[in-house]
Parts: C-alpha cells; structure tokens; sequence
C-alpha cells in the first residue's frame, strides 16, 4: 500500500490545468514557426539561418512537451487526504503491510515495519519508534531509513495520533526527478542528435555533388563595366590579332561565306603586367557576347576527377549560350605538360588536361565557343595544348616601348591633376623596361605622395619620387649614417657614373644619390641610349660589365680595401658574363650555344634529368672564357678610374656635400669628358 502526500488543492487545479495550456503554448508555437518561416522567406534570410532557429525552437518544443508529461504523469496519481495512525494499526493487525512506500512525485522514502521485534532485534535503537503497543505478542517497530529522516517525514502527537505528515518537494525538484521527464529528454535528445547528423551528412552529400561544378564567373554586357581596346593602350599587333575574332562573332556569316575558320582558341603570353587579362576583358567588351572567366587553378581540388567535372560543365554552360568566349587565366596551373609528375603517382592535373583537349577539339563541334588562354610561362605548357584546332593562335603581349608606355601613362593620368611642367614624354622615356601595371602603379604612387604632403597638384619631383620607389623601395631618409660610410658610399656611386659618361657604349647618367633606399645605400639610376631596343651588341655588354666594375675599383684604389656595397654589382656581371659565353657567342670559343633553351628555370620532371648538353672540357672551357671577359673588364674599369681620378673626387665631394646630383648638375661637373 502506498500512503501518498499531496499539494494544496490550489496546486492540484493548477497541475491539471497544465496539460491544456501546454497543448494552447505548442499550438501557439507551432503557428509561430509557420509564420516566422514564411517571413524568413520572404525577407530573404540565409538558409542556415532558418535551420539554426528551427532546432532551437524543435529543442524548445521537446522541453516544454517533458515538463507538460512530467507533470501530467506526476499528478495522476496524487491523493489529498492523510492517514491517522489508527487506521495504520489496523492494516497492519491484519498483515497487510510490510513497509510504509510515502511517495513525492519521483522521491521514494521507506520506513520497515516488523510485527516483532525478533528480526531487527539487535538494529533496535532510539531511533526505532514503537508502531503498535497492542499486547505484548503483537509488537510492531517502525525503523526510519536515514533518507526518510532527511526528506523531511515528521513523527509528531496530535490528540493521541501519531500522524506521518511529508514535506512537499519543489515542483522543479519533482519534474527534473520524474522517470518520464528523464526518459522523454533522452529520446527527444537522441531524435535532435540524429537529425542534426542527418542534415549535415545531406549538406556534404550536397557539396560533394556541387565540387564538379564549373566555378566560373558570367559576364554579359549588363553585368559588368564596358572595357573596350579603347582602354588598352599599345601592342597595336595583338589588339589587331584579337579584333579579327572580334569580328567574326559579331558577324560570322562573312568568314563562312569565304570557307573560313575561326580559330579555336587564342593564347595570350606575355610578362606580367603587360595586360594580358585587360585583353581579355576588352575581348569580351567588343564582341557583345557572353564572358565566362576562369582560372586554371580552380579546376583542381583535393577530390579526384574534380577537374574534368568542371571542365565538362564549363563548356556545357558555354553551349547552352550559344556564341560565347572562355577565357582560362593562368592556364600554365592547369596545362603544364603531361608527364612532368615525379614519384609515379597520378596526377590530377592530368585528366583536367585531357578533358580540356578533348572539349577544346574533340568529335562535338564549337563553332562559335572560343577559348581565351593567358600565361607568362608558354615554354611549360604541353605541346597537345598548342597545335592548330586548340590554340590555334599565340599572341604575344609584349612590355611597352617609349612611344606606348607615353600612351599608357596618358591614359591613366586622365583622372589626375598634374602640374603644368610635368611632360609625360619625360617620364616614358626615363621608365624603360616598365609594364603597364609598373606604369599604373608610378602614377597612383606619385598621386599619394602628393596628398601626404597636402599638394592640390603631382609635380615632377613626386613622379621621380615614384620612379625611384617602384625600382628601390621606399628611402631612408632618417637612417643614421656615419661619415666615412657615407664617403664610401660616395665615391662608390661616383665610381659607377664616371666609368658610364667615359664609355660611350654605357647608359648615360640620369641620377646619383647617397641616401639609402630600399637595401641600396646608393644608387646611380641610368637610362638606355637607344630606348627599348631588341638587341644589344657585344660592345654594349661589355661597356655594362666595366660600369657595374666601377664601384668595386673605385673602392680598391681610393681606400685600399672593398667592402661588401659590391657584391650585388659582382653577381650581375657574372651572369652577364655567362650569358655572352653560353648563349650569345660573344667568346673565343666561337658561334656556339651552351644554353638549355629553358631561360634559367628548371620544369621540374623535365628539366631535372636532363644532363648537360656538353662535355667536363667544354663546361671548363666555358669558366675560363667568363674569368676571360670578367678579368679584361677589370683591367679597363681599373685604367678609367686612375685617368680620371679628379673628375672622381670631384663628384664624390659633390655628393657628400648635396647627397643627390640629377641629370643637369652632374652633366656639368663631367662636360668636358663627355664632349
């Protein structure tokens, strides 16, 4: 039997209450989500937005449906009365009871009843409490656990009764405590778990799927800004190149008619910043048609058969435009030749390689699809990639020369205000070697240090400025130099300009300076003769090795000793030196070319295993031809500075004294040598 404690009947209306309200509270929140979802929707919230709130209001919902079952069970079985002990007497007399079970909602508290003492005889304490005192033969004790004893169960007289009167527990304490409390959050947790993993585990399904997909971005004339050949200025020869097709996709019919064939791809190479994307893009504005641009090295990732997935949907989406241009960015990341790979294995790259020639020429036609590829490294790419039906054209983007570096920086200083003196025929000419982004940058350098120092125009001293930084990097005007490093540094650079205004072969003298710049202590900044020229004769490498001698000679004789300001100026002449032997013939050893053909740089799995293409003798032939012309070209630089010392202390002082001489002060002091 059970002798149950209850709440007031205020508590018990409540509890029963309860269930109803829980249902009104779910409803409710039902049709809240419904609502919240719908405005979600309609406010155009991120999708993980929405699944973050509808596991918190799932998890909300399990807890509220618990705490509603919890209750509801608890209260079922509540009683409102309380037993007196003679009614106890009673059943027990009758052997009905064997242990008093009083339950508070999750809390069982016992207490042993025995009819006689003989059982617990020896456990009897004065914590035992005598239950019936009926005759001695029906003696019956109550032993209190000590859980009974702490729970709040008191043994107290009232009118000759003893009355067991229970504590009520919290209502907080009887739901965390209810068995169905606990075993509602352990199945609802686990379903939250479970469908937490299952969306997850579809999400990567999902991502898996979308890998293959093409990562190219569309342009099309209304989804970007208009750029033209009107916007490139210069390579004349390749904009001229790239206009034919141009002009067969907006009218294709005229080639038809004359049995014509477009070709199937363009290859743009060229050095960096010369303006081989800007190419693109004025392809893509002058044609009208749809622009899909990509990089090579978005086709592979860490899944295999990433690659020619993406490829295959690059091109279906260009099918499906119609006449469309593909231009693949840096296709050298995708297109190296095939091969190369060391070690074995299988090389991804590979089979995006594979699919991109099948695509590009393979039994489907692409009659109006063409394929824009840009590199600056066209000597690794693989020879399948380059035959006619492919690639079929290769268009060098060339580094401007005078005349369109002078159009470039017209172009971009269009948007600048610049002094009435500034001559941009000036700065082309002293920009030599320069690309289009180089030129680009001086500007918007030049540009910035006129706002630092509050000018409202550029001026020619901060397009030098820019000059001068793009070549050397910042100056370090407030580095603490000493006075004899500061003479070296002189005579140093005075060195180098002495020996270029003697040789008339050398570049001439536009500048020299002692302030430290970048990791140059000094610098003597020249330009070319004959600006932009494509060939330079054996005289003229000559004339450059005994300029960059000038300072490492001029340090020998003035002071007795070198210093370490040389060893960049030894380590060019050297390779100077070594070109003229291996490549260019330009030694006793006669026409010949020891060269690789690979520019200097190694492919790897190509270049790594080939052996040298001359013998142990030829190789010592070769050191001895460079000591040759490296020994000769001292001995000239060493007879130049020992005739014209004076003119040599006469420009060092110079500098010591004004720390920077221009084109104008240093012609004067060496006119009489020049003319």
């Amino acid at each position: 039997m059970h002798f149950l404690a209850s709440n007031t009947p205020e508590q018990s209306d409540s509890s029963n209450n309860q269930p109803n309200s829980n249902k009104k509270t779910e409803l409710k929140k039902t049709v809240d989500i419904k609502n919240s979802n719908r405005s979600n929707r309609s406010s155009g919230k991120k999708p993980q937005q929405s699944a973050r709130s509808g596991i918190f209001v799932i998890l909300a919902l399990i807890v509220l449906s618990a705490v509603a079952f919890a209750v509801i069970f608890s209260d079922r079985d509540t009683v409102t009365d309380k037993k007196p002990y003679s009614e106890l007497i009673s059943i027990v007399k009758q052997g009905k009871v064997s242990k008093i079970q009083a339950t508070e909602t999750g809390d069982v508290l016992i207490a042993e009843i025995y009819k006689n003492n003989e059982k617990n005889r020896e456990s009897v304490t004065k914590e035992n409490y005598l239950a019936i005192t009926q005759g001695s033969n029906t003696p019956a004790y109550v032993v209190l656990k000590d859980d009974i004893k702490d729970s709040g169960v008191k043994i107290g007289n009232k009118e000759g009764e003893v009355i067991f009167d229970i504590k009520p527990i919290p209502i907080w304490e009887k739901i965390l405590n209810s068995p169905t409390f606990q075993t509602f959050i352990l199945l609802g947790g686990t379903l939250l778990i479970g469908a937490i993993l299952l969306k997850k585990l579809s999400e990567v399904n999902g991502k898996s799927i979308a890998f293959g997909d093409s990562k190219s971005k569309f342009y099309d004339k209304a989804s970007a800004k208009k750029v033209t050949f009107a916007d490139v200025a210069g390579n004349e020869e390749a904009k001229q190149e790239l206009a034919e097709i141009v002009d067969f996709l907006k009218r294709p019919e005229d080639y038809t008619k004359m049995g014509a064939k477009i070709p199937r791809g363009v290859l743009l190479n060229g050095s960096p910043g010369n303006g081989k994307t800007l190419m693109a893009r004025a392809i893509a504005g002058e044609a009208q048609v749809p622009f899909m641009y990509v990089s090579g090295s978005e086709f592979v990732e860490m899944f295999v058969g990433v690659g020619a997935s993406r490829v295959r949907n690059l091109f279906e989406q260009a099918k499906q435009k119609g006449k469309c241009l593909i231009f693949i960015d840096e296709i050298d990341a995708v297109g190296r030749q095939r091969g190369a790979g060391l070690g074995g294995g299988n090389d991804e790259r590979e089979q995006t390689l594979n699919q991109i020639l099948v695509e590009m020429d393979g039994f489907e036609p692409l009659d109006y699809i063409i394929v824009v590829g840009a590199t600056n490294r066209p000597d690794v790419l693989d020879p399948a990639l380059l035959r006619p039906g492919r690639f079929d054209r290769q268009v060098t983007v060339t580094a401007p020369d005078k005349r369109e570096r002078e159009a470039i920086l017209k172009l971009h200083s269009s948007n600048k205000p610049f002094e009435s003196d500034v001559d941009m025929t000036i700065i082309a000419k002293r920009t030599a070697g320069f690309s289009g982004a180089d030129l680009q940058n001086l500007l918007n350098e030049a540009a910035i240090m006129a706002v630092r120092e509050k000018s409202t125009k550029i001026s020619n001293l901060h397009l030098r400025e820019a000059i001068e930084k793009s070549l050397l990097g910042s100056s370090l005007k407030s580095k603490l130099i000493t006075d004899s490093q500061k003479k070296l540094t002189a005579y140093h650079e005075a060195g180098h300009a002495l020996v270029q205004t003697v040789l008339p072969e050398a570049r001439k003298v536009q500048k020299i300076t002692i302030i430290p710049r970048g990791r140059a202590g000094g610098y003597t900044f020249s330009a070319e003769n004959d600006n932009d020229a494509m060939t330079k004769s054996r005289k003229e490498f000559l004339a450059e090795i005994c300029a960059l001698f000038g300072g490492y000679v001029t340090e020998e004789i003035i002071f007795g000793d070198v210093s370490t300001g040389g060893s960049n100026d030894l380590q060019k002449a050297t390779e100077m030196a070594r070109d003229m032997v291996t490549k260019y013939g330009m030694s006793s050893l006669g026409p010949i070319s020891f060269d690789q053909g690979q520019g200097g740089m190694s492919f790897l799995g190509r270049d790594m295993m080939n052996k040298p293409q001359y013998s142990e003798d030829s190789a010592k032939l070769i050191d001895m031809e460079i000591r040759k012309i490296l020994d000769a070209s001292y001995v000239r630089t060493k007879q130049i500075i020992n005739k014209y010392t004076a003119e040599l202390k006469l420009i060092a002082t110079e500098l010591i004294e004004k720390e920077v001489l221009e084109y104008e002060e240093f012609n004067a002091l060496v006119e009489h040598i020049i003319n």
